[in-house]
């Protein structure tokens, strides 16, 4: 009796030791993302998600666009939330698209292109031909990091534009914003590489120049991007990359959180905390 007692134990515990293995706990859910406030801020509240709702553990994977793209389609990484298409990653998505699977739009709404400040007297990327304005400007444009979408349609811009006296800077996203910073506050002229959403256009008065030639393209969306095989490897964590939907102002409160001194964990933690009612949504199996 003992032997078949200690055989059914055997037995028992051999059985929960698989279901926990087939399940999502206790996996580590790598998530790939670009430096980019908004990215930050999405990236977060997903981490949050997995790790409070469903139990998962998460590795961050802060990359550049392009190996980003490369580490989904790859299975170096399980997803990402920021793939901002049709125009910005449009290259990456012509080169990685058919070894990723495309979850659609996480948030609609989005918007690139150049910005300067309002108290500048400048309304179209047309009129930074004007000699004077270039050298007011030092003849530059202050980017983000080098390979980002926004990056490769801004040297397109300078030559769409013949804007051939004009350098664009390579720096990162909050290396631009510290440059916007110090120059709106000196009522300086400045024009940079910017994009919705994003704090900076709640704390500053800030305006996108008109883009006649259509080189940023239009409104864009956020899309969701997994790796394939995520569905069958970890089902509850495809199926909630796969409802994760938000809006820009959502993603406004917790970029103007961190902006404001908070870890990026603690204001997604507190994000989560007062949209329980939302989160449910995304995880419910339904």
């Amino acid at each position: 009796m003992k032997k078949k007692g200690f055989g059914l134990l055997l037995t028992v515990l051999l059985v929960f030791a698989i279901a926990g293995c087939s399940s999502s706990e206790g996996k580590s859910v790598k998530l790939a993302y670009v430096a980019w406030d908004s990215e930050i801020a999405s990236t977060y509240v997903v981490k949050e998600v997995l790790e409070s709702k469903l139990d998962a553990k998460v590795e961050m994977l802060q990359v550049d666009a392009g190996p980003m793209w490369a580490g989904i389609a790859d299975g170096s990484a399980d997803g990402m939330v920021a793939a901002w298409l049709p125009s910005t990653h449009a290259s990456y998505l012509e080169q990685y698209g058919k070894d990723i699977e495309d979850l659609g739009a996480n948030l609609e709404g989005t918007k690139t292109g150049l910005v300067v400040p309002t108290y500048m007297d400048i309304n179209s990327i047309e009129d930074l031909n004007n000699p004077e304005m270039a050298a007011a400007l030092n003849n530059r444009v202050v980017g983000i990091e080098p390979g980002a979408g926004i990056m490769m349609a801004t040297e397109k811009a300078l030559t769409d534009y013949k804007l051939s006296d004009y350098k664009l800077l390579e720096s990162s996203s909050a290396a631009m914003v510290q440059e916007l910073g110090k120059a709106y506050t000196n009522n300086e002229p400045i024009v940079v590489t910017g994009w919705t959403p994003h704090w900076m256009f709640a704390n500053m008065d800030l305006k996108y120049l008109e883009d006649p030639k259509n080189v940023y393209g239009g409104a864009e969306q956020i899309h969701t991007m997994v790796r394939k095989g995520l569905k069958e490897d970890m089902p509850e964590v495809y199926n909630f990359l796969d409802k994760f939907t938000w809006t820009p102002e959502e993603m406004a409160q917790v970029m103007v959180e961190i902006q404001a001194g908070k870890s990026p964990e603690d204001a997604a933690k507190s994000w989560v905390e007062a949209n329980e009612d939302k989160v449910n949504t995304w995880i419910s199996a339904e």
